[in-house]
């Protein structure tokens, strides 16, 4: 900023992850005021505007380098505050629609903890910056300007109703409920469209305590998911080890299938899926939660970058785009668009005209891609509703199929579908000549017919050390292999989902 002008200020609506990392970015080129309608809690703990941090989070590598990118070292700081760098898929026990997975070498890898505690570390790291301050308990009621240009809000606090916070750039990252579009067109934006796609999706996650000595030996994460390509409900049942000893399990179903918050049933649902394994494991474990049961996951878009948005805003994160939490891309799209919005502010500054147009639109290549991505599947479900697919989608499905099928016997398109599942590289590369000559050769001969858990990360969990139907042993690292402790989101993309998690 040149010392003669007077500083520029920004209002990020949101402590949500988005709204941190907006606030990381923006803070670079003014005073960033973060608003959010909670209290934002010092460490791990809940944080009432996030109700879906009970469920199971994995930021991917693609979204875990994102905001490596943003606040560099962040990785050591999670890995320190207890989470855990799982390499992809050696530290990985999942059976996809196509069949299990072989645990090979790193591909990539994923950030595994609460999201809490994910959160809490960027929370401290963002709020530390010089410039950043926060306006907790207190409620935007509406945009101030006018159509052409976004000059403030208007906000509830604790002390003053109706204040007025003047702003060169206002960014909305209040998540799921937030109300820019009907802001906007109080202020006569009009022609702002919205689509959605609804599979039923209902997940119900609970707490156990693991196993003596598992989470010493690295236990990988387990997961089972659905075939969308049945014509079924799909249900889903995942285990994924994270701080203090604990594995946090979730349960998803979609319409007609979906899980309840009766603990005496969350067992038997997960053991009902299309393999056992999660449901073996977590019997006899003890519970340290209730069940926590969530609904309304549609996939829902806003396409602001197609609109006639007023100068001095933009929208970010959930915000923008919603997504079936099973796919875990949520927070990755939003760093990884915050990414590009850095980029361009670097390149002309927080005064150029139509800054805010122009933010929005960089950020909408990552938001598309996991929307394609994303409700092709769902959409596939029984009973789901919204927007029916584009024109070749059917093609493409099939070809991915193959790349998965391919998956669960070639290193080279393990190594692909890991590469665009955790959003480290564009879908275009599973087109890539070398993958296609993989994809025409694909088989599933000598595919695994148990899931890959090592002899010792049987013996640790309590299970049979012989392979029984549904339950061996495979080609794991020896030991179970815990990843590294430094070093992933989210948060995979939709024809496939290794993990199968809550975004």
């Amino acid at each position: 900023m040149n010392q003669s002008s007077p500083p520029r200020h920004v209002v990020v609506i949101g402590g949500s992850l988005a709204g941190l990392l907006a606030a990381a970015v923006l803070a670079e080129h003014a005073t960033v005021t973060v608003i959010d309608a909670d209290p934002l809690p010092e460490g791990p703990a809940p944080r009432r505007g996030l109700p879906q941090a009970r469920h199971t989070h994995l930021l991917w590598s693609g979204g875990a380098r994102a905001i490596e990118r943003i606040l560099p070292g962040i990785t050591d700081d999670w890995t320190k505050a207890g989470a855990i760098r799982r390499s992809l898929p050696t530290d990985l026990v999942t059976k996809t629609a196509q069949g299990w997975i072989p645990r090979c070498g790193e591909k990539q890898f994923n950030i595994s903890c609460s999201r809490d505690l994910l959160d809490s570390v960027v929370r401290a790291r963002v709020t530390g910056l010089a410039g950043v301050s926060t306006l907790q308990q207190s409620r935007v009621r509406g945009l101030e300007g006018t159509a052409a240009r976004v000059t403030g809000v208007r906000v509830d606090t604790p002390e003053e109703r109706d204040r007025l916070v003047t702003a060169d750039l206002v960014v909305d990252a209040s998540g799921r409920g937030s109300r820019a579009r009907t802001w906007l067109q109080a202020l006569g934006v009009s022609g702002i469209r919205q689509a959605e796609v609804d599979s039923g999706l209902v997940y119900a996650t609970r707490i156990f305590e693991a196993p003596a000595g598992a989470h010493e030996m690295g236990f990988p994460i387990v997961n089972v998911q659905s075939d969308p390509r049945v014509p079924v409900p799909g249900q889903t049942a995942t285990i994924v080890p994270i701080e203090n000893g604990q594995w946090q399990a979730t349960l998803s179903g979609t319409r007609g299938g979906q899980p309840t918050g009766d603990p005496d049933a969350f067992i038997p649902f997960a053991k009902s899926v299309r393999d056992p394994i999660v449901g073996e494991l977590l019997e006899g474990r003890k519970p340290l939660t209730d069940v926590a049961v969530t609904q309304g996951t549609a996939n829902r878009r806003i396409y602001f970058e197609k609109a006639e948005l007023p100068d001095g805003f933009f929208a970010v994160g959930d915000s923008v785009a919603t997504f079936n939490p099973l796919y875990g891309q949520g927070m990755s799209v939003a760093a990884q668009g915050l990414l590009a919005v850095r980029t361009l502010l670097r390149g002309k500054g927080l005064a150029h005209p139509g800054i805010g147009r122009e933010a929005q639109r960089v950020i909408a290549p990552q938001v598309g891609t996991a929307w394609e991505l994303a409700t092709s599947q769902d959409i596939l479900y029984p009973g789901a509703t919204g927007m029916k697919p584009r024109a070749g989608t059917n093609v493409l499905n099939g070809y991915v199929n193959r790349l998965m099928t391919g998956a669960t016997t070639d290193e080279a398109l393990t190594a692909a579908l890991f590469n665009v599942l955790t959003m480290s590289i564009e879908p275009t590369h599973w087109l890539r000549p070398s993958v296609v000559w993989h994809v025409m050769r694909a088989s599933d001969r000598g595919a695994l017919k148990a899931p890959p858990l090592t002899a010792a990360e049987r013996a640790v969990a309590g299970l049979d050390p012989t392979p029984g139907a549904g339950t061996g042993a495979g080609s794991g690292r020896g030991g179970g292999g815990g990843g590294a402790p430094t070093g992933p989101a989210t948060d995979p993309v939709g024809p496939a989902d290794p993990v199968g998690q809550a975004r």
